[in-house]
């Protein structure tokens, strides 16, 4: 599980790094954070999909917290009995300090 979430986290955290550092060209002299190939990256990658440039970004980011959402969705599907423990106990807790005699809330 751990090598399945530094595989997924992996390419996301390289992804936004790239995309703010160029965005804002901070490039340290590297010409692959520069403003010119970040602009240059979009414009290919339009013309590829036949959409604007400006468009593919917020496309990225959607897709990107979809698959966020079921690589959790995964990870709470293996932990399933560790959650339903926590869950069940959480309510046990509630439901006891409730029904305490020394609670306050009773009204006489």
């Amino acid at each position: 599980m751990k090598w399945f979430l530094i595989f997924w986290l992996g390419p996301i955290v390289f992804l936004s790094g790239w995309y703010w550092l160029s965005y804002y060209d901070m490039n340290f002299g590297i010409f692959m954070l520069s403003r010119q190939v970040h602009d240059l990256t979009f414009e290919v990658y339009g013309q590829v999909l036949g959409v604007p440039p400006e468009t593919i970004p917020p496309l990225v980011a959607r897709a990107i917290a979809i698959d966020s959402l079921v690589v959790l969705a995964i990870i709470a599907f293996r932990k399933r009995k560790k959650i339903a423990a926590w869950w069940a106990a959480r309510q046990a807790s509630k439901s006891s300090a409730l029904d305490s005699a020394d609670s306050l809330s009773r009204a006489p």
